[in-house]
Order: structure tokens, then C-alpha cells, then sequence
């Protein structure tokens, strides 16, 4: 990170099909080489599977989602006098929503499945309905912020 200026914030685009920044970033987490039509391809296959199996509106299930593993709050590694303390930081909206989606896709690829939009479409399904991996991350990192409440001075 530079530390003369700030970096400046692209603007996401909206996607095609369903006219949504959440899922043009969802995209962009998927995106392996460049390959941004099969990417795109994989989100509208699991939404299409999430219509079929919940019978509720794709995009609200994946907005819901992603709201119940959005992190309210996470640990920084902060050096104060030779030794190393996590400090509490709350984490703003943006930043949540990234973190939400990258543990999204993260738990997705690790599960077992046969093709990644299945896995996909069970990951986001599991968040909607508040478990799964993506919930269990957000959950550890609430209790490692509550664990460490104690360094919430040393605040930046």
C-alpha cells in the first residue's frame, strides 16, 4: 500500500442479465485467467439451480447470502513495542460485502461436487439459510475480534 496517496476505487459495472453489482463482483471472484464468460456462465448456471430448488427470487437468495457472511467486525495484526497484538477494526460495507463473496467462493471450490456451479448454488443456499463454511468463517472472526476486545485501544 502506498503510503503518499490513496488507491482509487474502480466502479463496478453491472452485470448483463440480471442488472447487479453484486454480481458482476461475484464474477470477478470466480474470474481464473482472464475467462470472464465462463465465469458468468458458472454464476447464471447456480442461480438458475437456486430458482429451481428454493422456488424464491435468484438474486434475493444471493443478496440474503451475502448479507448473513458479511463480517461486522475482524482482526488487524498491529506491532506496538516488539510485540504483535490482533486489534479489533470494524469492517466497512464495502469491504464486508468483499470478504463475503471471497469466502463464498472460497468454501464453494472446496466442496465436494461435481461441477462448480452446483457447488456454488449449495454454498449460496447454505448461506442464505445462516450455515455452511462462509457463516462459520464470519462467525470465528467475530469471536477472534471479541477474543482480543481487550487491544480495541490500539486502535489506527
Amino acid at each position: 500500500m502506498s503510503r503518499r496517496n490513496t488507491a482509487k476505487k474502480k466502479y463496478v459495472y453491472t452485470d448483463p442479465i440480471y442488472n447487479s453489482k453484486l454480481i458482476s463482483m461475484l464474477t470477478v471472484r470466480i474470474l481464473k485467467d482472464g475467462k470472464k464468460a465462463l465465469a458468468q456462465r458458472i454464476i447464471y448456471k447456480s442461480l438458475d439451480l437456486i430458482k429451481n430448488k428454493t422456488q424464491d427470487e435468484p438474486l434475493e437468495t444471493l443478496e440474503k447470502a451475502v448479507r448473513n457472511a458479511t463480517p461486522l467486525v475482524e482482526v488487524k495484526a498491529r506491532r506496538i513495542g516488539g510485540s504483535t497484538y490482533q486489534v479489533p477494526i470494524e469492517v466497512r460495507a464495502y469491504r464486508g460485502t468483499n470478504l463475503a463473496l471471497r469466502w463464498i467462493t472460497k468454501f464453494a471450490c472446496q466442496r465436494t461436487g461435481k461441477s462448480m456451479s452446483i457447488k456454488l448454488a449449495n454454498e449460496i443456499i447454505d448461506a442464505a439459510s445462516e450455515n455452511g463454511n462462509a457463516i462459520r468463517k464470519k462467525e470465528e472472526t467475530h469471536r477472534m475480534a471479541e477474543a482480543n476486545k481487550a487491544f480495541a485501544h490500539y486502535r489506527y
